[in-house]
This record gives C-alpha cells, sequence and structure tokens, in this order.
C-alpha cells in the first residue's frame, strides 16, 4: 500500500548543509526526510516558490516532452530503500497504456511538483526508513527530535 505525501518543506540539514526535502503523511503523521543534492533541492525551491525561468529548467523539459508525447504523469511513488538510497517510480499513461520509469525520489518529486501529480511513499519504505542510518552525525533519536521540533519558519526558509 502506498501513503500519499506533501512537501512540508525543505529545509538545509545543520550538520552537513546538504538539503532535506521533508514529505508529510496528508492523513497522518508519518514524516519521511529525504537527503538531496543542491541542484535538485534548487529544481525543487523554483516550483515551490512557483519561479519563473527565462529557459525551460531539466524538470520543465521533461514535463514538456511527456505532454508532448500524449502522456500524462499520473503519480510518483518512492517505493525502496536500499543500502540507504531511496528510490522512485514515475507513473504515466499514455494511449490508456501505463507506464513506467525508475527515478531518483528528488527528480520524482520535481517532476510531480510541475505536473500537479500526487507524490506516495510505500508503507515498507516508511517502515524501513524509520531504522535507517541518518545521513548524519546525529543519531535517528536527535535528527527526529530537530526534525519534529521545526516550526513554519523553519519550514519556509530555505533558498537556493
Amino acid at each position: 500500500m502506498d501513503v500519499e505525501m506533501k512537501i512540508r518543506g525543505l529545509v538545509m540539514d545543520p550538520s552537513t548543509n546538504m538539503p532535506i526535502v521533508i514529505l508529510k503523511d496528508i492523513r497522518g503523521d508519518a514524516v519521511l526526510p529525504i537527503w538531496v543534492g543542491l541542484f535538485e533541492a534548487n529544481a525543487i525551491a523554483l516550483e515551490i516558490e512557483k519561479t519563473t525561468t527565462p529557459r525551460p529548467m531539466t524538470h520543465d523539459l521533461t514535463r514538456n516532452v511527456i505532454q508532448g508525447l500524449n502522456a500524462s504523469v499520473v503519480k510518483v511513488v518512492v517505493n525502496e530503500l536500499r543500502n540507504d538510497t531511496f528510490y522512485a517510480v514515475i507513473w504515466m499513461q499514455q494511449d490508456g497504456e501505463t507506464v513506467t520509469l525508475d527515478a531518483r525520489p528528488s527528480d520524482a518529486i520535481a517532476l510531480a511538483l510541475r505536473c500537479d501529480c500526487p507524490i506516495f511513499v510505500s508503507e515498507e519504505v516508511l517502515r524501513v526508513a524509520k531504522y535507517a542510518p541518518a545521513a548524519t552525525e546525529s543519531t535517528p533519536d536527535e535528527l527526529r527530535r530537530w526534525l519534529e521540533g521545526l516550526n513554519d519558519e523553519d519550514l519556509g526558509r530555505y533558498k537556493m
């Protein structure tokens, strides 16, 4: 079963200065932090802030190609956590057929924002991620307390 999530925020990890996308269960309390690269975080931030660029960025181009092929992105799913790396699948429809593509979660999320489609995380990933080693020097409990202590201002402060 997949759990629908929304982006709750985009913040910087205070230990590594790497961006973290915070996904939150729309019907519950599950929170999933995913560390992403700077360029991917920038792509997500641009769309969250509805910033226009003079030329299409990579994820804009991807959306345009999909639309140009008369396809649509139906959903993205963070479906696996293996060796401390998250994996995602982009689900598309074209001519009544379902097409799936392997993707990095950061790219899938950036595309989902541009295509206005839902973001899901598998229950298994949410279960396993609770026990996954943190990507920082912090213990998982310290990181969880830090994330839980973030307020709306902290979650909105990320700028590239």
